[in-house]
């Protein structure tokens, strides 16, 4: 008996192996026809400098954001937790010794701390402030959990507002040094980032979103000068005064916290 030809399944049938193979290997090979920006906003697609422009741009237009991590400015450390808006700054700063919490309408701003912070506060920055004695004590008491206005005339004021202002913030924050370009992609707090990097990464990385519009996501400064999360993009929070009995009038220079 003569063999039949093979029929026209035959090529069907040995096909299904390298499309079954493809499918099951996407995630891990690209060569399959994957697009790895499928489903994203297509920043991913465009030079380093486009993405930072864009990035910036989407920062500029929000109306909020809440900023959150370590910031490493002029040799003091800090730990930040703080919602902003074009009209003001509610949160918390933290630094070596002492936490501290601030709310910022317009230009009143109030900044509320524990006695201890009162306490061992450095009343000129030198770090050479005697022991507190029992007045500081009882004074520091007065002052516990209490809201304190700033004067605008004092020197605390512009360094403490400037943890409050949007606009300052983020733009001492989101410059990167150095050439720009492109790093890994990755998924940070459930959202789809690309990393721009200045200078290989010496100058900063920044990741920035996928989805949506392309906010900055996180950014690792320059110099191991802190790393910062950034989210809540355009989402409005209530800034209200402090009621009466919740503030005290410190009545002389604030002091500065030690670091």
């Amino acid at each position: 008996m003569t063999a039949l030809p093979p029929g026209p399944a035959a090529p069907v049938r040995r096909a299904a192996l390298p499309l079954a193979l493809c499918a099951a290997l996407a995630t891990a090979l690209t060569g399959c026809g994957e697009d790895p920006d499928a489903g994203t906003n297509g920043v991913g697609k465009l030079e380093a400098t486009a993405i930072e422009k864009k990035a910036k741009a989407a920062a500029d237009a929000a109306d909020a954001v809440r900023v959150a991590g370590t910031l490493v400015s002029k040799g003091g450390t800090y730990k930040l937790n703080m919602r902003l808006k074009k009209s003001g700054g509610v949160g918390s700063v933290t630094s070596k010794n002492s936490t501290f919490e601030l709310l910022r309408i317009e230009d009143a701003l109030f900044l509320k701390a524990d006695a201890g912070f009162w306490v061992h506060a450095d009343s000129d920055g030198k770090g050479d402030d005697a022991e507190p004695g029992e007045e500081d004590v009882a004074a520091a008491e007065k002052l516990d959990d209490k809201y304190v206005k700033v004067p605008e005339d004092d020197p605390a004021y512009k360094q403490l507002r400037g943890f409050t202002d949007m606009n300052v913030l983020l733009d001492g924050l989101l410059g990167l040094h150095g050439k720009l370009s492109k790093g890994d992609r990755a998924t940070i707090g459930g959202v789809r980032t690309i990393e721009i990097m200045g200078g290989e990464g010496n100058g900063g990385t920044l990741a920035v979103s996928l989805e949506g519009k392309p906010y900055p996501v996180q950014l690792d400064r320059a110099g191991d000068a802190g790393i910062l999360t950034l989210g809540e993009w355009g989402q409005d929070f209530p800034l209200e005064a402090p009621d009466k009995d919740e503030t005290v009038d410190y009545g002389r220079q604030l002091p500065r916290a030690n670091d």
